[in-house]
């Protein structure tokens, strides 16, 4: 497996290298200079990524279940600090206990945001959100988890299934009962595939992509042997089901998309265009495809696209309770 993204790496250096200095002679000066100064920011992400790959080969492990409120009374120990100086520890007052052998629960909703999963692209790995996931947890987000599924994988629709499983041991951990979720590349298009197609809108409160081909891409054609790279293409079958009706889906999209983006042909295929899904598309300029994930400029976007749905959620909740 560590092999799979050197594999990759020679295809996506030509296309980084070739297709910016073609485009670069058409354009004027400022364009071209963007161009090229985005394609040198790839290739430095490329390596560094090459370098951390290894590091998010394993699946994750879950955030440990809560640690049981200690019995105050004159056994406890004198040197002991305040019961409530780590709340986040313990269980709410009142709060469900799990049943033995049942998943420990981190009673948190309303007290926190909601748990964030960050799904990775083609060929890759949950090492690719190293930078993203410490923004989200140095401005507030406790629940960041990434999902790997294996790049093995033939099928987009069974890697949805999986992220359906992974949602669903999600919510009973962590007592919430809808999660956010990232997807880079092809992470997106599963993730989108599981609230249009798999009835992930129940759970899922907002799915941010960055670099989706969510109309599918034509780059690459030497890689069509792979059947998932097939089902990325504009005339598959997965690309058709997901511009069928989706009506009353309760998810709202954020889509990041750049025109420097060298995977995504056209460079428009990452924006969402679906009458039916509540979309944002968000513009980035001279960011490329392997920067999304790491860019900070993004990850901003991220928070505050995160940060927006849960106040649009609580005004909701004010007028239906009203």
């Amino acid at each position: 497996m560590q092999a799979l993204p050197f594999l990759s790496a020679p295809l996506l250096l030509t296309r980084l290298l070739a297709a910016p200095l073609q485009g670069a002679r058409r354009l004027p000066t400022r364009a071209s200079s963007l161009i090229l100064r985005s394609t040198v920011v790839e290739l430095a992400v490329l390596a560094g990524h090459l370098l951390l790959y290894p590091t998010g080969i394993s699946q994750e492990r879950p955030v440990p279940g809560p640690v049981p409120r200690p019995v105050p009374g004159p056994a406890a120990h004198p040197a002991a600090g305040p019961l409530d100086e780590h709340p986040d520890k313990y269980p709410a007052p009142g709060a469900r206990q799990p049943a033995p052998g049942a998943p420990s629960l981190l009673p948190t909703e309303g007290r926190a945001h909601p748990p964030v999963l960050l799904l990775h692209g083609f060929i890759d790995n949950r090492s690719v959100f190293l930078l993203l996931r410490r923004s989200l947890h140095r401005h507030g987000w406790r629940h960041v988890e990434a999902l790997n599924y294996s790049p093995l994988t033939c099928d987009l629709r069974k890697a949805a299934e999986l992220l359906s499983r992974h949602v669903e041991e999600v919510c009973a951990r962590t007592g919430h009962r809808r999660v956010d979720i990232v997807g880079h590349s092809l992470g997106g298009l599963i993730a989108r595939y599981y609230v249009q197609r798999l009835g992930g809108d129940a759970r899922v409160r907002v799915v941010v992509t960055l670099g989706t081909p969510h109309s599918g891409t034509r780059v690459a054609p030497l890689m069509s042997a792979h059947p998932i790279v097939r089902q990325m293409r504009p005339d598959s079958e997965v690309i058709a089901e997901l511009s069928r009706p989706a009506p009353n889906c309760r998810t709202q999209f954020v889509a990041f998309w750049s025109e420097e983006d060298q995977v995504m042909v056209p460079a428009t295929t990452a924006r969402i265009d679906h009458p039916d899904l509540l979309a944002h598309n968000v513009h980035v300029a001279g960011v490329g495809h392997l920067a999304l994930p790491v860019n900070g400029t993004v990850a901003a976007g991220i928070r505050e696209a995160l940060t927006s749905a849960e106040t649009t959620e609580g005004a909701a909740d004010v007028i239906s309770v009203a």
